[in-house]
């Protein structure tokens, strides 16, 4: 999932009411395109904040997205700044700048990003690295059988089993729509996760942690899925590569 406020750092904690018409306006947002979308999201910018209520933030994205948050304020890092930790059950542990992922093998995807709660963006243009070749690059131990993943947010967590990990549209991704990766859709770099639903694919992707076990992420702790394939609630199954 994602995030909302503009302001880069948590602001005044909002009730549950406002939280509340937030999410209606957030669904309006969908019907009303992009350019009344992003004027409902400056309006309610100052406000959003984290949430004592327990209910995530969203609000009206850019374009066809809506933005969620769990940490209740929009993290940013400069591409310049980045710095990606490969780390855990590996011969050669790194930490990748922005340039050096660039500097490797690009693979290109085109494909709809779903949110497991029903809104669907078609088509959307991502470039970035296999996952399977950051592993390989690290190293990956025998005993090693998971991945965790953590955000720079300082709260966000993923997972996925090795063998998803590899799948060839798993990608840690660097650019998206043909530009950089907007803090506000997880930039600079963010995991995407093609044939799951968003919630996997991890925003403000600071650390890839080669585990000997899956551990359940942030939404998987609260009850979602460990295992999002599309389709598991809408009749669409993208689990096929």
């Amino acid at each position: 999932m994602g995030v909302t406020a503009e302001t880069g750092a948590p602001g005044t904690p909002i009730g549950r009411r406002v939280v509340l018409g937030m999410l209606g306006l957030g669904g309006a947002g969908v019907l009303l395109g992009s350019r009344i979308q992003d004027g409902i999201s400056s309006l309610l910018a100052p406000i959003t904040a984290a949430d004592p209520s327990g209910i995530t933030s969203l609000i009206p994205a850019a374009g066809r997205f809506r933005i969620y948050s769990a940490a209740g304020y929009l993290p940013r890092k400069a591409a310049g700044d980045y710095q990606l930790h490969v780390k855990g059950l590996v011969d050669k542990p790194a930490t990748l700048s922005f340039a050096d992922l660039q500097a490797m093998a690009p693979t290109p995807l085109t494909k709809d990003f779903q949110c497991v709660t029903g809104w669907r963006v078609r088509g959307v243009k991502w470039i970035g690295v296999r996952l399977g070749d950051v592993l390989d690059a690290a190293g990956v131990q025998p005993k090693a059988k998971a991945i965790t993943f953590t955000s720079f947010d300082g709260l966000y967590s993923e997972s996925l089993t090795m063998t998803q990990a590899r799948r060839p549209d798993v990608i840690v991704a660097y650019s998206m729509e043909g530009n950089a990766i907007p803090s506000r859709h997880g930039g600079p770099v963010r995991l995407y996760v093609a044939p799951m639903y968003g919630y996997k694919s991890c925003k403000w992707l600071d650390t890839i942690e080669v585990v000997d076990n899956v551990d359940p992420g942030y939404w998987e702790v609260r009850g979602y899925d460990t295992d999002a394939w599309i389709g598991r609630s809408n009749g669409r199954d993208d689990q096929p590569v």
